[in-house]
């Protein structure tokens, strides 16, 4: 985990597609991510922070999702391909 001013952050994914026109990022996970937890999402000219409202899987919601597996999730701003996203402790 890495320590950055007040907040821990340890990172879960990599955003491999973004869908402008409907705010939907897709994640492939390198770790497990839960329905309420913080995030931020980190680029070169992104720095995006919220709570995760939901999640899919192959258009299905789900409330927990694993390492390994590909998620849709809605944001709040724009995010980029290869965009790093961290959950927030």
């Amino acid at each position: 985990m890495e320590q950055v001013g007040e907040i821990e952050k340890k990172e879960v994914g990599k955003i491999s597609h973004f869908f402008g026109k409907i705010n939907v990022a897709v994640v492939e996970l390198t770790n497990t991510l839960k329905v309420g937890e913080e995030i931020l999402i980190e680029g070169p000219a992104t720095s995006v922070r919220q709570k995760v409202e939901s999640m899919q899987i192959e258009h299905e919601n789900v409330e927990t999702a694993k390492k390994g597996q590909s998620i849709g999730m809605k944001v709040v701003d724009k995010v980029r391909e290869k965009d790093t996203v961290y959950k927030v402790e």
